[in-house]
């Protein structure tokens, strides 16, 4: 069974900093290791080994100041295969206009990060920022669950996505890790079910794959997408894992590709 794929998180750099980004990164923990080395080229490679036709790439703004290059970056690599996101740190006194710039550039939306940013997803402060990414219809691809390089503290779990979703009902946030990562058995009490997007990057090694299964055939077909995490994943074997759960043809195509392609459309 041959399906089209579009991967809807990724991470990549600029050549002049990847070493040093992803040595960095890889220190912070020792329970992730690095399938590719931070080039754009390599995932390009990758994406060709692997049949991947687009990859989303998420970088994030760990300080205002960063807002500026990575939107320039972003800009200079958008092609028909890379769809890159840009990044507003949440207290950029200038989020607001980021977001009208976003916009006009044609970027699809943005990455935000609770723990790298240092925020709780719901912290009313961020409200005019949501507004304004709701209002452009711009995607907020949104690290959810716990970090790996952080102390497990909530700061981006289930009950803080539904409060947010609450007061921006329109807002296009895609939750990373199908929906918060390694609050599994929350997240199917409290957002399985419900029209929130998903993507299943960091999932399918950590969470049980039968209660993965349970949750994709639980959730509406359509707000699901497939992502690895790449470079900390390895995108062969993530696509392989995923096409051995079984899911009707039906269903693995929407996550696989066509759900993403709608969105990124």
């Amino acid at each position: 069974m041959d399906m089209r794929v579009i991967d809807f998180h990724t991470h990549a750099f600029p050549d002049a900093v990847a070493d040093r980004a992803m040595t960095h990164l890889t220190s912070e923990t020792d329970q992730v290791t690095a399938f590719l080395d931070g080039r754009l080229s390599s995932l390009l490679a990758s994406m060709d080994e692997n049949g991947i036709e687009k990859s989303v790439i998420c970088s994030i703004a760990t300080k205002p100041g960063q807002f500026e290059p990575i939107f320039e970056w972003s800009k200079s690599i958008a092609s028909d295969r890379i769809v890159p996101l840009a990044s507003i740190h949440p207290f950029d006194p200038a989020g607001v206009e980021h977001v009208r710039k976003i916009t006009d550039a044609g970027l699809a939306g943005i990455k935000m990060h609770p723990y790298y940013q240092d925020f709780d997803l719901d912290d009313e402060r961020l409200d005019p920022l949501y507004a304004a990414l709701q209002e452009n219809g711009l995607l907020l691809t949104m690290h959810t669950g716990f970090d790996f390089a952080f102390e497990w503290i909530d700061r981006a779990g289930p009950r803080r996505i539904a409060n947010v979703l609450a007061k921006f009902p329109d807002l296009k946030l895609i939750t990373t890790h199908l929906g918060s990562w390694q609050q599994w058995d929350e997240v199917e009490e409290l957002l399985i079910g419900k029209p929130i997007y998903m993507e299943t990057s960091m999932s399918m090694q950590y969470l049980g794959l039968d209660q993965l299964k349970r949750m994709l055939l639980a959730h509406p077909s359509e707000y699901l997408l497939f992502g690895t995490d790449s470079p900390w994943a390895d995108q062969k074997e993530q696509i392989s894992t995923f096409r051995q759960l079984g899911l009707p043809e039906d269903l693995m195509s929407k996550i696989l590709y066509k759900n993403a392609k709608k969105i990124l459309s």
